[in-house]
């Protein structure tokens, strides 16, 4: 269906905002502004799109920022971001259309689409369900095998995250716990591809950018020089926002694209909204029945302790790639995306047919959680104007204060280059049964720890008193480890965070390195 847009573009000087904007006749207009305008100041982004819908309408959309800090393009409606893990509920309705058009079942075992299909218990391997691959519950520990998929790029493909799958242990048993997921998300991308006859990408196509009109979104490779208006990510450095990982001419078909790899505009990010809060704008689509199927609690979360005291929450729980909860008590259904220098969420309310899309392209976690609860407060708790993005701040700042017993990242700044007498006895090439190969060697008069699939993990050896890490080349990769030896023989090698706090999908604690032999 074609898109009727409206847009009215102003640049400043700078190029740093662009509004683009509908009345709000049902909002207090000025107090959603002026979250826009704290969350963008406030943690100096590069770049912000935000989107309101209510009752059926556009009811806001605003943008700001440049596509590459410095660059001269400014961001618009029709800009493209990474949506990372808010692709999940796109590999979601593709499953629940296939399952609509009577090709799988929600039941079926996995084995039925991928024989080859394994995890480490041949019990859970019989067991596991298309339904478990997207709700979390697989035992495995939260972001396992993660490195498999990022940073980016690397050279994991689909068929060798099935094959590690065998090779990560559980930390739980299956469907007893709930622990965040990427790697089955990237199974049921190839489930789907199985059941519906065509490669993941072109099911995406078919069964959702084509029939609801969602033509910027991409998804498989694609040319970013015609598709054009891309934002690029950004970390933020004391000289400013910097791009970090920058496409090239061709953007590729990464192996996490059903996890967290499709990239989709604000206009038609609000258009897949859209037709989640009003199914009659495209009864065809999808089916009542996989519509409650998709919004159904399946997997239990935990109720945290901020969406307690914030939200007033007394649930939590898992969807088909969304997050249930509830929030002042109204019915909240939503989700976030994270990727290194690119921030998404998506927050519908669809008892009150409100719905609202975040796409950041910088270091915008705290943006995201304080605006996100910001603007959520002005359909909550529409009568509290103390509810703002400043106030969210605030609590972020006291909960890090009230909690000083919170492990903090270790003071490394006595840090010395490692030298090759100095690890005597531990140089050579590791094996980890799922990662692959790392090679610990003499550089010059260092030491470095190269990965032979991932190429950016690849790092300066520093010592820290009579503990070793590893400095990684790419500043963008904001994850050192530590690095642990055993006895062997072999000889073990373990790696562990500097940075308690470090994001998730640095996997260390699921390798499990052994010496193989000697340095080439």
């Amino acid at each position: 269906m074609p898109k009727t847009r409206l847009r009215l573009l102003s640049l400043f000087p700078c190029l740093l905002l662009a509004g683009i904007s509908f009345s709000a006749s049902a909002i207090e207009r000025d107090r959603i502004d002026a979250a826009f305008d704290d969350a963008f100041n406030r943690y100096r982004l590069p770049g912000l799109a935000v989107g309101i819908i209510q009752d059926g309408e556009v009811v806001y959309r605003r943008t700001a920022g440049e596509t590459a800090a410095g660059g001269g393009q400014p961001i618009d409606a029709d800009t493209l971001f990474k949506i990372a893990s808010n692709s999940k509920a796109m590999t979601a309705g593709v499953l629940a259309r296939l399952v609509d058009a009577g090709k799988l079942k929600w039941d079926d075992p996995v084995t039925k689409y991928l024989p080859q299909f394994r995890m480490q218990d041949p019990w859970v391997t019989a067991n596991m369900q298309v339904r478990d691959l997207l709700i979390h519950n697989s035992g495995l520990g939260l972001g396992a095998g993660d490195l498999m998929l990022w940073p980016e790029p690397n050279d994991f493909t689909r068929a060798d995250i099935i094959a590690g799958l065998a090779h990560l242990k559980p930390t739980h048993s299956f469907r007893s716990h709930y622990a965040y997921d990427n790697l089955l998300y990237v199974v049921a991308g190839e489930v789907a591809a199985a059941a519906g006859g065509a490669p993941y990408e072109t099911l995406v196509k078919r069964e959702l950018f084509e029939p609801l009109g969602m033509d910027r979104c991409q998804v498989g490779e694609w040319n970013r020089t015609q598709v054009g208006n891309v934002a690029q990510p950004h970390s933020r450095t004391a000289q400013g926002n910097r791009v970090i990982r920058e496409d090239g001419e061709v953007v590729p078909n990464i192996t996490s694209m059903a996890a967290g790899g499709i990239r989709c505009s604000l206009d038609d990010m609000l258009t897949w909204i859209g037709i989640w809060l009003d199914p009659q704008r495209q009864p065809a689509w999808l089916s009542e029945q996989q519509r409650r199927a998709v919004w159904t609690a399946h997997m239990p979360m935990p109720v945290s302790k901020r969406m307690r005291e914030w939200d007033n929450s007394h649930f939590s729980a898992y969807g088909y790639g969304w997050r249930l909860s509830d929030v002042d008590g109204v019915w909240k259904v939503a989700h976030t995306g994270t990727l290194a220098g690119m921030y998404s969420s998506v927050i519908l309310l669809p008892d009150q047919r409100v719905g609202i899309v975040i796409l950041i392209n910088g270091s915008g976690e705290a943006a995201r959680t304080t605006l996100g609860q910001a603007l959520t407060k002005r359909f909550t708790r529409p009568s509290d104007a103390t509810l703002t993005v400043a106030h969210y701040a605030a609590a972020l700042e006291a909960e890090d204060a009230a909690d000083p017993d919170r492990p903090r990242i270790a003071d490394t700044s006595s840090r010395s280059p490692a030298t090759a007498a100095a690890l005597a006895g531990r140089l050579g090439r590791y094996r980890d049964p799922w990662f692959g190969e790392v090679a610990l060697c003499a550089a010059g008069d260092g030491v470095s720890f190269v990965s032979a699939r991932s190429p950016l993990l690849a790092g300066r050896v520093m010592r820290v008193g009579d503990r070793w890490l590893v400095d990684w080349h790419n500043d963008s990769v904001d994850a050192e480890p530590w690095l642990a030896f055993s006895e062997g023989p072999p000889i073990g090698l373990a790696l562990s965070h500097v940075d308690p706090d470090a994001d998730f999908s640095y996997d260390y604690a699921d390798l499990d390195f052994q010496r193989t032999g000697p340095c080439e």
